[in-house]
């Protein structure tokens, strides 16, 4: 495994953390069953929704996670970051069965899936770049933002027992993570969220 993977990431809304306690991180099409915040975008929710991996479930059946959550999708929600975290995973996820990895973000339409085993085959200089912009080269930088946001994917359901802590953006909402009833470690880190 490549030394760079520490940690996986999953962009939470606080609001959402007493669900995580009781079911973990559910795949889209479980978490729909369940009264919840949702922070994705509606239209890209609409283009996974059609995606099905190839020897896989659909793309909606998988709880996914980021290698790195400091990427396109959090710098779009950054006005949001008082009442968003960014759950930290156990790399163990990956010995799961029937984990797929994505080179990139999972509905793009260049993307490439590959069983857990192959992180070798994924660019991490670009997913773990501070910074996916060229602006000399806006194919390059297509290219970059949606590797930024490659994926890890989880058949159903992600066990609350892999989540080792959690980073926010401020003490505020450090406290309001905590209140919630998170009782593992938590980092507040606001670089994570463009801040």
């Amino acid at each position: 495994m490549p030394h760079r993977v520490t940690e996986l990431h999953n962009i939470m809304p606080i609001s959402n953390i007493s669900l995580v306690l009781m079911h973990g991180i559910l795949s889209h099409e479980r978490a729909a069953k369940l009264p919840h915040s949702d922070v994705s975008m509606v239209n890209v929710q609409d283009k996974r929704e059609r995606v099905q991996v190839p020897g896989g479930l659909k793309l909606h059946q998988y709880a996914n996670l980021y290698f790195d959550a400091r990427n396109p999708m959090m710098y779009k929600r950054k006005s949001q970051a008082e009442s968003l975290c960014i759950l930290c995973i156990s790399v163990e996820v990956l010995s799961i069965q029937n984990v797929v990895i994505s080179d990139q973000n999972a509905a793009s339409d260049y993307v490439r899936f590959y069983p857990a085993n192959c992180l070798s085959d994924l660019n991490f200089d670009q997913i773990y770049a501070p910074d996916w912009r060229h602006p000399d080269d806006q194919i390059v930088e297509w290219r970059h933002k949606s590797a930024k946001c490659a994926e890890v994917l989880v058949p159903y359901a992600i066990g609350f027992e892999y989540v080792t802590g959690a980073y926010v953006v401020s003490e505020t909402t450090k406290n309001d993570i905590l209140a919630a009833g998170f009782a593992k470690p938590v980092v507040v880190k606001p670089g994570l969220f463009f801040r």
